[in-house]
């Protein structure tokens, strides 16, 4: 009786060791799906930001190239303007030039009349 009930509480313990065992593999089995899933889960968040970083990087060099292109096109524009401005400078002292010829010719044309007109009045008296 004695050894009957031993090997019963033996066997009984075995069985509570197996179902304890087979419980502890489940439950690493479980644990190991999990990590994998969360690293997973993970894993597509960091590739995405990954992504989205070399598009970012690939957008601020092409931004940068334009930039540089922009601010030469800019400087071409403010060299064409400071060139248009001087000669419109220029085309005004030209014309103010011109416009003292102009009144040195008047003074002189009108001398000339005067003085024409000076030599012809005593011929006709």
């Amino acid at each position: 009786m004695l050894s009957r009930l031993l090997k019963e509480h033996q066997a009984k313990q075995n069985e509570r060791k197996e179902l304890q065992e087979r419980r502890r593999r489940d439950a690493i089995a479980a644990a190991t799906c999990l990590t994998e899933a969360l690293v997973d889960h993970l894993n597509v968040g960091v590739a995405q930001a990954y992504v989205n970083q070399r598009k970012l990087d690939h957008e601020v060099k092409t931004l940068q190239v334009q930039a540089g292109q922009f601010a030469k096109q800019t400087s071409q524009w403010i060299s064409m303007v400071e060139n248009f401005n001087q000669a419109l400078k220029e085309i005004g002292d030209v014309e103010n030039w011109a416009r003292s010829i102009e009144m040195d010719m008047r003074t002189i044309a009108t001398a000339l009349e005067y003085v024409h007109k000076g030599t012809a009045q005593p011929a006709t008296s």
